[in-house]
């Protein structure tokens, strides 16, 4: 535990975690002065100190396990090469995705620790006391970001608040999930107490941020208490929370879905928290999914683009109603067209030559039929280079990665007024609720059951590592249900065909080769890594509360 996790960490939370990167309030100090005495005399410096919160210290989950444990385990995606451990629900404890995601969050876990220690203990009497209070909430804010993740994918993992104890202490053990619920409560509870209400910088977080990620946590631990049903004091709490964002915050849902995922629209009014890269920083400072997501390299403009072979599973695209938008912004099925991506095609004048033209997504001919079997990846692919400013290179871009906007809390809040019901008709959970809907072009509903809602989310956040996390949270309280639904997911092939070779607008999808993967109570969860396990056998105990 202490080589893999403890040491590790500190010493990467001190050194490579503060990458330099040159943008806003990404711009980074020499690395040596973030533990400098004599570095935090001024509001600048401190906000200098927690920049790293929001990008490097994130990116080995970011660049494969979001998608590959958020909507690979949970259905979304389909694959015959990439992901396919977790696809398949057979993650195991080598699964490279299983070690980068733990990794990764405590890496956030040691950074944040640092900087709660250095803005408390080094912080000149001069800087104003909000300035030292925000420095360590979003500390406190990340820390508890991590182990929202964490306690949600492994269950009782140990909870580290302190580098220095890291180094010589081995007998740190996990702790139980009820503790870590309550951590990760007053964690949150702590930044929504001492964040500002509007960014200090752009793209910062704010009290707001602080309170939807409160109303979420309540959301998931009212499912701990048991039979079938859930806490409701934790239900209102997260009903109340999710409203004063709501109705107080000033954030507004982004008009047409589809602008939600273009780089010249970050930090847009309905983003509340989202990771902030930099496409020329540092390796880590990036944002890399295109590389991964992107069909083909005609429309990265560089060497990557590998992922022709990953798509929707056939379980997400039947959800989508024929009208709704928010298929087209989130995956690309053949014909489809988009004026502000462009590709790199062969100049039937000019052999050898390319043509760049705006995107029509291909299909193959096989005989008289064009289908293709895959709807492939749309969310979080930008494009080339002229796309986007410029701002792209092979493996980096800037769009921001989501991790709480206002659709979010909408549907926090119609979840919490569902509460233990069959079905809700209350004014503010169905005008919330609706507003998704109308802005996705479908038909709004009179009354919502948690059917509903669950479906909702994974049409609105699909391809933003959240669908695994929306069947924990109801795994809590259901999980045989859980357990049945995606025993039931069918995520083998399909063929996709279009109704138009130019600019299509409605699709045929039919089911090919039907794929549906065993699941237990053994294997919901994440494994610990192995290598975590060899070095530390403590994480095999029983776990124990927390000591507060």
């Amino acid at each position: 535990m202490k080589k893999h996790i403890f040491k590790y960490m500190f010493l990467l939370g001190c050194g490579a975690l503060l990458a330099s990167c040159s943008k806003d309030f990404l711009n980074r100090p020499p690395e040596d002065a973030i533990v400098d005495v004599n570095f935090y005399q001024t509001t600048d410096q401190v906000l200098a100190g927690t920049a790293p919160l929001y990008n490097v210290v994130w990116f080995a989950y970011n660049d494969k396990a979001s998608h590959g444990i958020g909507d690979g385990r949970a259905g979304i995606l389909m694959s015959g090469s990439y992901q396919v451990e977790n696809i398949r629900m057979q993650t195991t404890d080598v699964t490279p995705e299983v070690y980068s995601s733990w990794t990764a969050f405590f890496n956030v876990v040691a950074q944040s620790n640092m900087v709660i220690y250095n803005v408390t203990k080094y912080t000149a009497p001069s800087v104003p006391e909000n300035v030292k209070q925000m420095g360590i909430a979003e500390g406190k804010f990340m820390r508890a970001m991590a182990y929202y993740y964490l306690v949600q994918n492994w269950g009782p993992v140990p909870v580290i608040t302190d580098n220095n104890t890291l180094l010589t202490d081995t007998s740190v053990a996990r702790n139980t999930v009820e503790s870590i619920w309550e951590f990760i409560i007053r964690e949150f509870q702590f930044a929504a107490d001492n964040l500002p209400a509007t960014p200090a910088q752009k793209g910062r977080v704010t009290k707001w941020a602080a309170k939807g990620m409160l109303a979420k946590s309540y959301l998931t631990r009212a499912g701990l208490a048991g039979n079938g049903q859930r806490n409701a004091d934790d239900l209102n709490k997260a009903k109340a929370l999710a409203q004063d964002v709501i109705a107080n915050s000033g954030a507004q849902l982004m008009a047409n879905y589809e602008d939600l995922f273009l780089t010249k629209n970050n930090n847009n009014s309905e983003s509340l928290f989202a990771l902030q890269w930099k496409y020329d920083g540092d390796w880590g400072t990036q944002n890399s999914v295109q590389a991964f997501l992107a069909f083909g390299s005609e429309i990265t403009g560089f060497g990557d683009g590998w992922g022709s072979d990953l798509g929707a599973s056939f379980d997400q695209l039947r959800l989508y109603s024929p009208n709704d938008k928010r298929l087209k912004a989130t995956f690309m099925l053949p014909g489809a067209h988009y004026s502000y991506i462009h590709q790199a095609v062969d100049d039937p004048a000019n052999p050898g030559k390319k043509l760049i033209q705006e995107l029509q997504v291909p299909w193959r001919w096989v005989g008289t039929e064009r289908y293709n079997t895959r709807a492939w990846v749309k969310k979080y692919v930008v494009g080339r280079p002229e796309d986007n400013d410029g701002k792209v290179t092979q493996q980096h871009t800037e769009i921001n990665t989501y991790m709480l906007r206002l659709a979010d809390v909408y549907l926090v809040y119609a979840e919490a007024a569902l509460g233990n019901s069959a079905s809700t008709s209350e004014a503010l959970a169905l005008q919330y609720f609706n507003a998704l809907r109308k802005r996705a072009n479908v038909g709004e509903k009179t009354v919502i059951t948690a059917d509903d809602i669950y479906r909702e989310r994974r049409l609105e956040l699909a391809m933003e590592g959240q669908a695994w996390y929306d069947l924990v949270r109801m795994y809590y309280y259901a999980p045989a249900k859980v357990l049945d639904m995606i025993k039931d997911q069918d995520r083998g092939t399909y063929r996709v065909v279009p109704n138009s070779e130019i600019n299509a607008t409605s699709w045929q999808i039919t089911s090919d080769v039907v794929a549906k993967y065993p699941v237990t109570a053994g294997n919901f969860f994440l494994p610990i890594p192995a290598v975590e396990l060899s070095a530390a056998p403590n994480l095999r105990k029983p776990p124990v509360p927390f000591k507060f």
